[in-house]
């Protein structure tokens, strides 16, 4: 497993969240990392504003991550080929939340990221805290 980040004196920028989000998905269990292999990772301070209107954000801060693809359990071999199955994480929601509730980040975003893993996988809400258990071990 990686050794876990650091701690920060100054927000972390994309690049330290982009870190950190590699860093989650090292300690996430082989057989589910082996699998989510494909999904891409971007990182934005915030949803754009296409986003924000489909979600129905109140703000921009309400979102700190999304899966954007089609889920695993969805996918048949007759599929038109499609945009890449991606995970956004938001930055600044992600910071905003973790300044109010001293959560430590790296838990915070490994939790976001077996979340929105999760719905590329099609998994129940029970299936992703079982594997953030896991994770955590």
């Amino acid at each position: 497993m990686a050794d876990k980040p650091k701690r920060w004196s100054t927000p972390p920028t994309l690049e330290d969240i982009e870190a950190l989000a590699d860093w989650a998905l090292g300690t996430l269990p082989e057989k589910f990392r082996r699998i989510a292999g494909d999904v891409i990772v971007r990182v934005e301070d915030f949803p754009d504003e296409e986003t924000e209107k489909e979600m129905e954000l109140e703000s921009p801060f309400d979102l700190m991550g999304l899966y954007r693809g089609v889920s695993i359990d969805r996918k048949t071999s007759g599929d038109l080929p499609r945009e890449p199955d991606m995970i956004f994480l938001y930055r600044r929601s992600l910071l905003d939340y973790w300044a109010e509730n001293g959560e430590d980040l790296p838990h915070l975003i490994r939790h976001v990221m077996i979340h929105e893993i999760g719905h590329h996988f099609g998994l129940s809400d029970a299936d992703m805290e079982a594997i953030e258990n896991q994770a955590a071990e």
